[in-house]
């Protein structure tokens, strides 16, 4: 991968950490995930911010090689990468902030659906951007797993 601009690629990789500090600081998530009973499959709080640390740079990597083509496209991937960003911001506000466990639950279901969107666009673009999208799908395949635990159990 070759780096055109090292600003820019700094502002796409500090979008997404940024967005998702907000979030978590906004929902207040450290103190209410050990508040919930949980399913035996959760995993400690402690892991949950190295995974969205990992997560987050991979997304930002990837919306950059995005930007730097010429494809045509471009602009609806880019659209879908922000939509899905607004969609994950919001998710821990739901389910965090207003304990709202099934609005949560749909809402996740909808940031997949996205993702696969965003997903599918970009592998038009760039195989490897897509290819940098799958962890982030996976975990969230596995939150919607857990979210929707957590509510049956809460």
């Amino acid at each position: 991968m070759k780096i055109k601009d090292k600003s820019v690629f700094a502002i796409f990789l500090l979008t997404p950490l940024a967005i998702g500090s907000i979030s978590s600081l906004l929902s207040g998530n450290a103190r209410g995930y050990d508040d919930l009973i949980l399913p035996s499959f959760a995993p400690p709080a402690a892991l949950f911010p190295i995974v969205w640390a990992v997560l987050y740079l991979l997304m930002g990597i990837s919306a950059y090689l995005i930007y730097e083509t010429e494809d045509p496209k471009k602009q609806k991937a880019l659209f879908l990468y922000g939509l899905q960003l607004f969609f994950n911001f919001t998710w821990s506000i739901l389910f965090f902030g207003f304990s709202q466990y099934f609005l949560a639950f749909l809402w996740l279901l909808a940031l997949l659906f996205i993702l696969t969107l965003m997903i599918y666009y970009f592998y038009q673009i760039s195989p490897l951007a897509a290819i940098l999208q799958i962890p982030y799908f996976l975990w969230c395949v596995f939150a919607a797993i857990l979210n929707f635990a957590v509510y049956k159990m809460n």
